[in-house]
């Protein structure tokens, strides 16, 4: 292998690794202004778009230890990937795709866990990651509310008769 292709199999290794998540689309029939809007709308949700030599990507993955996915590569590949939130980066595709009709997703990886298309899809119709963990924060706190509501109505109704008590004058 050529040294500027060992250099770019490197760096897709790199990002492969540095990411929890990664999603590979095929933008084939994408005018360049559509590809732009795209990176700046997965960049706002702090992800990356990067177009790929499929060969490469192929022994990148291989390589990282992700998995197989010679079968899969095929056409005008890109993959996505980022810091943090998968399904932020989900939905912005999914969107996106219902609106101009690509890119097509093609599968992905999360946590080196392989996704197919509908996962993908799947995932984007969570909700975003700091609204479950309110949900989850409310579920683990309403016993607890509902219990100090419940120890504290029998003195607030005790003080409740011994206040109404007293200004009757009793």
């Amino acid at each position: 292998m050529r040294e500027e292709k060992k250099y770019i199999t490197a760096e897709y290794i790199e990002k492969l690794n540095s990411s929890p998540f990664f999603i590979v689309v095929d933008f084939e029939g994408m005018v360049v202004t559509q590809f732009e809007e795209l990176r700046k709308r997965l960049a706002d949700k702090g992800a990356k778009l990067q177009v790929v030599k499929n060969q490469l990507f192929r022994i990148a993955v291989e390589e990282a230890g992700i998995a197989d996915v010679k079968a899969d590569m095929g056409g005008q590949c890109a993959f996505i990937s980022g810091d943090s939130d998968v399904s932020a980066a989900a939905k912005v595709i999914k969107n996106f795709a219902s609106e101009f009709e690509k890119p097509e997703i093609k599968f992905g990886f999360l946590e080196k866990s392989r996704l197919e298309k509908q996962d993908v899809e799947a995932i984007a119709d969570l909700p975003p990651l700091e609204v479950v963990r309110a949900q989850l924060l409310g579920t683990i706190l309403s016993p607890a509310t509902t219990l100090a509501r419940l120890i504290n109505t029998p003195g607030t109704q005790l003080a409740q008769v011994i206040k109404a008590k007293s200004e009757k004058g009793e």
